[in-house]
């Protein structure tokens, strides 16, 4: 696995050879309370460009198993295709400013992780480095299986593009020929969920990733389909016998804090 972090210029670097930057421990675990601020300067130069964040939040289940690991899967920042209407799939376009926002917004009503998970996409490690920054949690972990969907010839184009080349393809949930298909993508991601989990056992992980793979995973598990605005997703119960239990829906930021371009 390949480790990622935010920089005092605001680029993001490997650092695995560094070690782990230094953690802070919040006042309660999974979710700060409003007082709490992030103390790296850049960061806190950010946050007071925006409008305080607003959040959903449901409280953590208590689980009745110790070793249940619970993973607060959530959807990366906005993205310059997110803005424009694109698909992206596996294309790799970076966030926008509204994104990088939107994650250190994010921030402000999290408290503390046992770790932090990323897809290596740049828009969900990128997402999830400004947050480790900023709650003093990291390296952050990259791994692969947390990609979004690939979606072959649909990657770059938008609904209105898609509609005209595949008519009905979107209405009747169908991709086109050289799209990873959902059963591919389930396997793939419960594999890395699972993977995750064996290394926190019995703890909270924060995971980055993507809005296609957070709502095929919970079709998969108990049929629900559920959309998610960037930084909103759900948690994740990984049983130590491997069975993993779709939990509570969570919006970290408000759509309307930043205007709705999704």
């Amino acid at each position: 696995m390949k480790s990622v972090a935010v920089g005092g210029d605001g680029l993001i670097e490997h650092i695995g050879h560094r070690g782990t930057v230094e953690l802070r421990r919040a006042g309660a675990r999974g979710f700060a309370g409003g007082s709490e601020q992030a103390e790296r300067g850049h960061v806190r130069m950010v946050v007071a460009m925006i409008r305080p964040p607003t959040a959903t939040l449901h409280p953590v289940p208590t689980a009745a198993d110790p070793h249940v690991t619970r993973l607060l899967t959530v959807r990366h920042g906005e993205s310059e295709w997110n803005a424009v209407g694109r698909w992206q799939g596996q294309a790799d376009p970076p966030l926008t400013d509204a994104g990088m926002l939107q994650a250190v917004a994010a921030a402000e009503v999290l408290g503390t992780f046992d770790a932090v998970w990323a897809s290596s996409l740049q828009r969900a490690a990128y997402t999830a480095a400004i947050i480790a920054e900023a709650i003093g949690i990291g390296p952050v972990q990259v791994h692969p299986g947390l990609m979004e969907n690939a979606f072959g010839p649909w990657q770059g184009l938008t609904v209105a593009e898609i509609e005209a080349g595949w008519p009905g393809y979107l209405a009747d949930n169908r991709r086109p020929d050289g799209a990873e298909q959902p059963e591919e993508v389930t396997a793939r991601g419960l594999a890395a969920l699972r993977e995750i989990a064996q290394q926190h056992p019995g703890g909270e992980v924060l995971v980055v990733t993507h809005v296609g793979l957070i709502r095929t995973l919970r079709r998969a598990l108990d049929g629900s389909d559920l959309r998610f605005n960037n930084l909103g997703g759900c948690w994740f119960h990984v049983h130590p016998d491997g069975r993993i239990v779709a939990g509570d829906p969570v919006e970290l930021v408000h759509p309307q804090t930043f205007g709705d371009t999704l």
